[in-house]
Parts: C-alpha cells; sequence; structure tokens
C-alpha cells in the first residue's frame, strides 16, 4: 500500500457572501495575533470594528460579486499541487487540504478530514511567501491546537526567495510589461500588506523578508531598474511600516514616472488586489495623471508557482525538519519570532 501524504495549505479566507462579511471581520479582529488585548476587551473590540466596518466591507465585496474569490483560488491551487505532486511523487498517495484562518473551511473541520485519512506524513504550507506572527505563526499555532490525528507532521514556515516562486513573479511581471508596449516611464512597485510598525520592532520578520523577496525578483528583470517596495491597507492610528502604496504612486508621479504595481505578498486575488490595487489606487493614479498604471495579476496556478510548492512539499518530507524555511532563507538574528527559530507555534 502507498504511504499517505496530507498537505494542508492555509490561508486567510473570506466572506463567501454579505451575510458573512461581519462574522468573517470578528474573526479577524479577535485573534490575539492581530490585537494583543484580553481576551474580554479584545472580543469587545472585535464585536464593534465587525459591526462599524460591516457595510463599507460588503461594498467592495459587492465589486467582487458579494464575496472573496479567495477559496475558489486556493481550490484551484490545491488541484494543480496534487495532480504535479501526483506525477512527482507516484508512490504516495497524495491529498490536497485547505484550512482558512478566519472563515470557512476552519482548521477545526479540516483537521477532522486530515485525521479520517489517516495520514502517514503531513506537510503544513502557508500560502504566505513571507513569515508573519499575524499570518503563518497564527495559522499554524491554529492548526496545533486542533489536530490530534495520525502523521509526521513538517511545516514550511517561509519561502521569501524560493527560485521558482521568485521566478513566477518575475515571469508575471514581465508578461504585463510586454503586453503593455514595455514602457520606459514606469517604476515598479512591489506592494505588500503592511503591518504596525511595533510588530516589527517585536521581532517580526516580514517586512524584512518582503524585501528580500523583492529584491530577488528584481534581480531577474534587468530591464526594469526603477523598482520600490511599499505597503498597503493600513487601518488604526498606529504607525505602520511605509511607504504607503498610495505614497509611492504619488511620488512616482512627481519623479515623471507611471506605475508597474505588484502583489508581492499575494499569491490568490481577493479584495487587497481586486478592490484596493485595481480600484481604489488606480482612481487615485488616475486623479493625479500617474500613467501607466499597471497591475500584475496574483500567481493563482502560474506554472512556476505550483512547482515551487511542490518542490518545497518533496523537500519537507526529505529533510525531516518539524519547522524550516525553503529556497535559502534565514532570518537575521534580530527576527526570532520566526517559526524557523521558536517552532511551530511560534
Amino acid at each position: 500500500m502507498k504511504k499517505k501524504l496530507a498537505v494542508v495549505l492555509f490561508n486567510l479566507g473570506g466572506p463567501d457572501g454579505p451575510d458573512s462579511v461581519q462574522p468573517f471581520l470578528f474573526n479577524l479582529f479577535r485573534d490575539p495575533a492581530i490585537i494583543g488585548l484580553p481576551a474580554p476587551a479584545r472580543y469587545a473590540l472585535a464585536a464593534l470594528i465587525s459591526t462599524t466596518r460591516k457595510k463599507s466591507a460588503q461594498a467592495n465585496y459587492a465589486i467582487m460579486g458579494g464575496g472573496s474569490p479567495l477559496l475558489p483560488e486556493t481550490k484551484a491551487q490545491a488541484q494543480a499541487l496534487e495532480a504535479a505532486l501526483s506525477i512527482a511523487a507516484p508512490e504516495l498517495e497524495t491529498r490536497i487540504f485547505i484550512a482558512m484562518r478566519y472563515w470557512n473551511p476552519r482548521a477545526k473541520a479540516t483537521a477532522a478530514e486530515v485525521a479520517a485519512f489517516a495520514p502517514d506524513e503531513i506537510v503544513l504550507l502557508p500560502l504566505y511567501p513571507q513569515f508573519s506572527t499575524t499570518t503563518s505563526a497564527s495559522s499554524l499555532k491554529d492548526w496545533a491546537k486542533v489536530y490530534r490525528g495520525p502523521g509526521v507532521s513538517r511545516a514550511v514556515c517561509c519561502y521569501p526567495t524560493q527560485g521558482q516562486v521568485v521566478a513566477a513573479h518575475a515571469a508575471k511581471i514581465a508578461e504585463t510589461w510586454e503586453a503593455a508596449g514595455r514602457p520606459e516611464n514606469v517604476r515598479l512597485l512591489f506592494s505588500a500588506h503592511g503591518l504596525p510598525e511595533k510588530v516589527i520592532k517585536d521581532g517580526d520578520p516580514y517586512q524584512a523578508q518582503v524585501e528580500a523577496t523583492a529584491a530577488a525578483v528584481a534581480a531577474l528583470l534587468p530591464d526594469l531598474p526603477d523598482w520600490q517596495v511599499c505597503y498597503q491597507s493600513k487601518v488604526g492610528p498606529l504607525a505602520w511600516i511605509g511607504p504607503s502604496t498610495e505614497d509611492a504612486i504619488r511620488q512616482a508621479k512627481a519623479d515623471g514616472r507611471g506605475v508597474l504595481l505588484t502583489p508581492i505578498a499575494f499569491v490568490s486575488e481577493h479584495v487587497e488586489t481586486l478592490v484596493e490595487l485595481d480600484h481604489e489606487y488606480a482612481e487615485i493614479a488616475h486623479e493625479i495623471g500617474c500613467a501607466p498604471y499597471l497591475r500584475v495579476p496574483a500567481l493563482g496556478v502560474t506554472g512556476d508557482f505550483i512547482d515551487g510548492l511542490k518542490a518545497m512539499v518533496l523537500d519537507a518530507l526529505d529533510g525531516g525538519a518539524a519547522v524550516g524555511p525553503a529556497g535559502g532563507w534565514s532570518c537575521p538574528a534580530a527576527y526570532g519570532k520566526c517559526a524557523c527559530k521558536r517552532g511551530m507555534a511560534a
């Protein structure tokens, strides 16, 4: 009999319709990795934020048909990865599972499905290339609380410079630039979801990993030497890492440049790409006359990206490490919050 391999893909999740917007937001903001308050205060604040932001969030999701496309896109990635692994490792019976952090399918339900499959080996693979306590660590910790089935578990904690993932980004950028006629007056903006500065100062490696990804991708694009990392999606009064994507667009205009904008930390299309990048920032660029405004698609099921995921799964099986990075990355000593330094329950 073949050995059984379960691969669990982690992502944030998203509401599947207008009625699920508020509970999705509540689940998001009650996570202690997002709001670091004691439980009673955190729950009260999550209830307040999810109520006050409900209508504006529903309006954003309405642009995408009422719900998030994140789960369908993740299912497509799961199917592509399962097919790739069945070819690369025919000696294994491989099944791909999805565990979303803040909406269905949640980790508890997925854990029951994995346990019923009774795998010999489990690879936990966050679909966040750059590790953060607010994403990968939260998902891995959530999984560790609920999974009680069989199987030897290994996790890929991060892969900011994994070669095939980097190549996939570079190819998407080049394709978008070529399709626009190779305009010379553009600045390549690598836009990533931002975080409060205090999270980074507390040892979170996310910003360092985003910058490492951008530098690795830019190295494959010598015809686009003008590039910059920027951060989007700021909420609340705290100081966030920067520059902001809006400020970067305005600076490009001031410098006489258009922008070629790529979502460097998102591997699927969702509200931050389809609404923020395609509508909100595009409108700002139009208002100030920053042209051209070009947006690179997320990786989706790009061949190089799926091949990169496949390689990381197989490397995890061969390596035997409980938690580890991929692609030769090693977090600087200042960023001790990475799971490869602290363990799966970082």
